[in-house]
């Protein structure tokens, strides 16, 4: 896939040293950011490509088809939605409450 920017360029994972979550993360400021809108920053950001692992890359879009709410108040707001809309969407394998016994976790 052509994305607008190198995956594991500074804008992406930085080389392989940052994956999903603190990729979307390093696209948002705490402060100036919120509140946030999912639709707003899908608009943004959507056609950027997220390194899920050393083997995969998706784009921001297709993780946020799985996140269902709609406005975020805070950063934390932010990771407590998309965390488990990554694990639904199969963007994840770590499960903490151990909800897929053949994914491991942490």
């Amino acid at each position: 896939m052509d994305w607008p920017h190198d995956p594991d360029g500074e804008e992406g994972s930085e080389g392989g040293r940052k994956y999903g979550m603190a990729v979307l993360a390093k696209k948002l400021d705490d402060e100036e950011d919120f509140p946030l809108s999912r639709e707003e920053f899908v608009e943004s950001h959507g056609d950027e490509p997220v390194r899920i692992n050393y083997q995969r890359v998706v784009s921001v879009a297709d993780i946020f088809e799985h996140v269902e709410q709609a406005e975020f108040e805070s950063i934390l707001d932010f990771h407590k939605a998309v965390g488990p809309a990554m694990r639904a969407g199969g963007f994840w394998d770590y499960h903490p409450k151990g909800d897929d016994p053949e994914k491991k976790s942490a």
